[in-house]
């Protein structure tokens, strides 16, 4: 019986798909993968470790911080300080990013972007999480500390990205320009195995994932997009159904894997947008394309954006090609 290929060896099989690593980027991945082996398993004694529900802190954003937010969080920075692989970091969960300037870091070539765990709001009530991360080389000189620079990059410079998904299996999903790829964790040998390799959108799909409960505020074009989507047109297999679950990992591992349109226009309630261009848009828009799907602020590529902030928020469409083209079409009428 064939075993199936784990995380570690496949990583280490696909070195040659960095010419400039020195197995750097190997160790990096490997970390994020410890780190989120132990999120996981602090998730799934939540309620026993009386971890769930709220902080009483906000996060940069404004956000009520969840315990699980800071217990995520403070995980994989010190996973991550600890491998030596990376000179800085910055979470969603901080205002600032961190600098690495021990030894250790002192040749470091690696950035990380990090939301430890995307859809936190959910956690008490059992829904799926996960965790988003990015990462980039840095553009300013070894040796000397990293700058903001180094973090504000367009999105088409990410050398990987990818999730970590918690629910009723835990997956691990990446992908370093290769395609994407998935992986299973097997918690009765403590490995994630290859179960999703090059996973593909189809070229359309009949989801939509939106939060309907702010209509009210979305531009005119989602709006008729919305309704577009809702007309019976047994033709082009319409009505699509809406499914939302309210957490980006999530929502978007169901319509890659099923076939669907992610949208998170910008609004009155949110007049950029609600998710960070850095954390959420860039990562998920590289895993995106490199599934066969397409990844939008409504009038073009995401990854092209230059980001101005660390925190920066921006319109989001990610999906099946046919429908994210359809959206910038409906935003783009002059009527």
């Amino acid at each position: 019986m064939e075993r199936h290929t784990t995380l570690g060896e496949f990583i280490v099989q696909n070195q040659k798909d960095f010419p400039y690593a020195k197995g750097e980027l190997t160790a990096l991945l490997s970390a994020i993968r410890l780190a989120g082996k132990m999120v996981n398993q602090e998730i799934n004694k939540a309620g026993l470790a009386e971890i769930r529900g709220k902080a009483g802190k906000e996060n940069v954003q404004g956000e009520t911080q969840a315990k699980l937010d800071i217990l995520a969080n403070d995980m994989f920075i010190s996973t991550l300080r600890d491998r030596g692989d990376i000179c800085g970091l910055a979470s969603e969960e901080l205002e600032d990013f961190i600098v690495f300037n021990e030894e250790q870091h002192k040749n470091a070539n690696y950035v990380v972007l990090i939301d430890p765990l995307d859809g936190s709001s959910n956690i008490d009530v059992d829904i799926t999480v996960g965790t988003i991360f990015s990462i980039y080389r840095r553009i300013s000189p070894m040796g000397t500390p990293v700058t903001l620079d180094d973090f504000l990059q367009p999105g088409i410079n990410q050398v990987a990205a990818g999730y970590l998904i918690y629910g009723t299996s835990t997956m691990l999903v990446y992908t370093t320009g290769n395609g994407t790829h998935g992986f299973t964790f097997d918690p009765g040998i403590g490995s994630f195995f290859l179960s999703h390799p090059n996973m593909r959108y189809p070229d359309s799909g009949r989801i939509y994932s939106v939060n309907e409960g702010n209509y009210v505020h979305f531009p005119k074009g989602i709006k008729k997009f919305i309704r577009w989507a809702q007309e019976l047109n047994e033709e082009e297999n319409r009505p699509f159904t809406s499914r939302y679950i309210g957490s980006l990992v999530a929502d978007f591992h169901r319509n890659m894997l099923l076939g669907g349109v992610y949208l998170y226009p910008e609004g009155t309630k949110a007049p950029k947008g609600k998710l960070r261009l850095n954390y959420e848009c860039n990562p998920m828009a590289f895993l995106t394309e490199q599934a066969g799907g397409k990844a939008s602020d409504g009038y073009g590529r995401i990854m092209e954006r230059i980001p101005n902030e660390l925190h920066e928020r921006a319109p989001f469409y990610c999906g099946c090609k046919t429908e994210v083209e359809k959206i910038e079409w409906f935003l783009q009428q002059k009527d």
